[in-house]
């Protein structure tokens, strides 16, 4: 198998992409992304949002969630590595309550900031590689929160991607990471990639929060567009993780054990 190379590879995809991926009011918009609005209504419930209260979105990409819990009243900050999303984030913010910065998930160092994370997307988490990183980043998504904050995340699913293997595509069993030859649309035509995305068990995602001291509410088995409070399956192609910080007084590390 081709091993993810080193340093933000996905930077060019995105570049490329421009507003092909997902361009508000327009039609220039990936499939996937069109879910957008059921994909917030679920999570406002979910994570009992209302507007006033501070969300981090880590690994935003063109801001699609960030903006439209903006539109709710609820103040964002949106984090991603690529420029390119970055710059076009900032360009349908208008007066909304939201911030964009480039930055690495993996370089977080908030402190009880936030009242929730999100980090959707098999592009978001799924793009760590498949080593220690993803620890690290949870430990850092734990920190951001206030006490009594929740987090929602999403992530590829390891069973789905093995189950519905594509000509051409590896899975690493050992590492988790899918490895695929993808014909990506951009603005300006098409253009073969290699796109390598970890996928995980529900078992991976729950003992990750827990290792970062969180709570977990809930593993859902969802859809894109289409999130719902359905229990794992092979046929599901992402697994949504729902957890919280505990209370204040609740020492975090003794959570490890």
């Amino acid at each position: 198998m081709t091993a993810p190379p080193e340093g933000p590879w996905f930077n060019e995809i995105a570049r490329f992409l421009g507003e092909a991926y997902w361009a508000p009011g327009s039609t220039r918009v990936q499939a996937f992304t069109t879910g957008t609005r059921q994909e917030v209504e679920f999570l406002v419930a979910a994570l009992a949002l209302q507007p006033g209260m501070r969300v981090l979105d880590a690994g935003c990409g063109p801001g699609r969630h960030a903006l439209a819990l903006a539109e709710r009243g609820i103040e964002v900050v949106g984090i991603d590595l690529s420029d390119a999303f970055i710059a076009q984030a900032a360009r349908s913010a208008r007066d909304l309550p939201v911030e964009f910065r480039v930055g690495d998930v993996r370089e977080l160092a908030y402190e009880k900031d936030f009242d929730a994370v999100i980090c959707l997307c098999q592009g978001g988490f799924g793009l760590l590689g498949g080593g220690d990183a993803e620890l690290a980043v949870m430990d850092r998504f734990a920190a951001a929160l206030r006490p009594g904050g929740r987090v929602a995340l999403s992530a590829f699913s390891a069973y789905f991607a093995v189950r519905h293997l594509e000509t051409g595509e590896t899975f690493d069993a050992d590492h988790g990471v899918n490895h695929e030859r993808a014909e990506v649309r951009g603005a300006n035509g098409s253009r073969t990639f290699d796109l390598w995305t970890t996928c995980y068990t529900p078992c991976e995602l729950r003992l990750l929060a827990r290792g970062a001291g969180l709570v977990v509410d809930a593993v859902y088995g969802v859809h894109p567009g289409a999130y719902a409070t359905t229990a794992p399956s092979i046929d599901a192609p992402e697994h949504l993780l729902l957890a919280h910080r505990p209370a204040a007084g609740v020492d975090r590390t003794e959570r490890r054990m």
